[in-house]
């Protein structure tokens, strides 16, 4: 996700994204113990992902 894709998303999208990547996060963590996981760096990615989206959910409810 970057920065100016994060500008025109709203709540509402942004509340489904996030949702989206905690799924995501939790099968990556499960692919990860089993030894099944093609690319370890996408579970960072993912949860600085998850990140970006509770900082403009909370700008958004701010402002």
């Amino acid at each position: 996700m970057k920065k100016k894709d994060t500008k025109k998303i709203t709540k509402e999208q942004a509340l489904k994204d996030l949702d989206k990547l905690k799924k995501d996060l939790f099968n990556l963590r499960f692919q990860k113990i089993n030894g099944q996981i093609p690319n370890p760096s996408k579970i960072n990615i993912t949860k600085k992902n998850i990140a970006r989206l509770k900082f403009i959910i909370d700008r958004k409810v701010n402002a």
